[in-house]
């Protein structure tokens, strides 16, 4: 299975006001919106779900075979004896991961404030009986252990060593990949390590190959991207951030062609994002600007005169993400989300970088 291992994807750190920036919404804070599109093609649907029986235990289909497994991870071998009956996914789209893969969690985190479920849409229909909903960056323990656990898994969170032994006095659990800091877990890693943990490696290779080949499709139809620079930016209530290389959403645009903004990345040094003022908003200039809203209107950017005086914006070599579904798959970066974006966002894309 190909695994890319960046060495800078911080999604979230510890402040929360630095993770609003990098989830564009989060559970700990107001929804960012309710999804208003539909999931298109079979993302979500790229495994079958596992049933939850009468004692609300967590089943699958044929994969009692596959175990023992041992998992490597950033805090060492992880043995998983048997096949896991009660999961809980606790890490940044650990719970979409593990649905896709058949296996329906009893217990999950809401990272991008989704409700109902804790999903994206691309999700929506895997679960037959709602998950008990736990809190993001400081998870209820005692919440976490009512619901008896045999496995948890944690693969994309902070890293810490301090929560990895909290939860691991609970049950078993999956953190984050050998190698990785804090959120750098790219969608690939984590299905691997889900894909161990759960023993469903078919399934998780299955999944990788059909998400790559939507990400190469989409490339593919779109030769002009190769080799543009784009900058990827955020405006809060606060200021205006550009995302480094190693964040998920620059992941996803250099897997359609694009090259990262030099300018962007020379700031960045080991953060996931770069704070931009008001006087340096010159830096979001490239050959194709992408720049989303978190928790403000869309009209906070593009009413914004500085924002307009962007040579690309002036040039409309420019894409605002307004669509709170397409935004949220932007920022998933879980397997199924990265797929419905790609699928998603390229017609945006092309509008403002056409063929020749």
């Amino acid at each position: 299975m190909r695994t890319t291992l960046l060495g800078r994807v911080a999604v979230l750190p510890v402040a929360l006001s630095l993770s609003l920036l990098a989830a564009g919404c989060g559970s700990d804070a107001p929804s960012g919106g309710t999804p208003d599109a539909e999931p298109s093609g079979g993302a979500a649907s790229a495994s079958s779900p596992g049933s939850t029986d009468d004692a609300g235990s967590t089943t699958g289909a044929g994969s009692s075979a596959a175990f023992p497994v041992t998992v490597d991870t950033a805090f060492g071998e992880i043995e998983i004896p048997e096949e896991p009956q009660r999961v809980v996914a606790l890490g940044w789209s650990d719970a979409e991961t593990a649905l896709a893969l058949g296996i329906q969690p009893v217990g999950a985190s809401d990272w991008l404030g989704f409700g109902g479920d804790g999903v994206g849409p691309w999700a929506e229909g895997l679960y037959d009986e709602s998950p008990t909903i736990i809190s993001t960056l400081e998870p209820e323990l005692e919440q976490i252990a009512a619901l008896q656990p045999d496995l948890i898994l944690d693969t994309r969170s902070d890293g810490t060593q301090e929560r990895y032994d909290a939860l691991s006095q609970i049950a078993t659990t999956v953190g984050i990949p050998e190698g990785a800091e804090s959120y750098t877990t790219t969608w690939e890693e984590q299905l691997d390590l889900v894909g161990e943990a759960l023993g469903r490696e078919d399934e998780a290779d299955q999944l990788e190959d059909e998400v790559e080949q939507t990400l190469d499709d989409a490339a593919a139809a779109n030769p002009q991207f190769e080799g543009k620079t784009v900058a990827v930016g955020a405006r809060t209530a606060e200021e205006w951030g550009a995302y480094t290389e190693g964040d998920s959403r620059v992941q996803l645009m250099e897997s359609l062609g694009f090259e990262q903004s030099p300018q962007v990345e020379e700031l960045g040094g080991d953060s996931f994002y770069v704070p931009v003022s008001d006087e340096q908003l010159n830096l979001l200039d490239a050959d194709l600007t992408v720049v989303f809203p978190i928790f403000v209107e869309a009209a906070e950017i593009t009413d914004n005169p500085l924002y307009q005086a962007i040579p690309s914006v002036q040039d409309g070599r420019s894409v605002v993400l307004e669509d709170t579904t397409l935004l949220n798959a932007f920022s998933s970066a879980s397997a199924l989300g990265t797929e419905y974006a790609a699928e998603n966002i390229t017609p945006l894309l092309a509008e403002a970088v056409p063929a020749s």
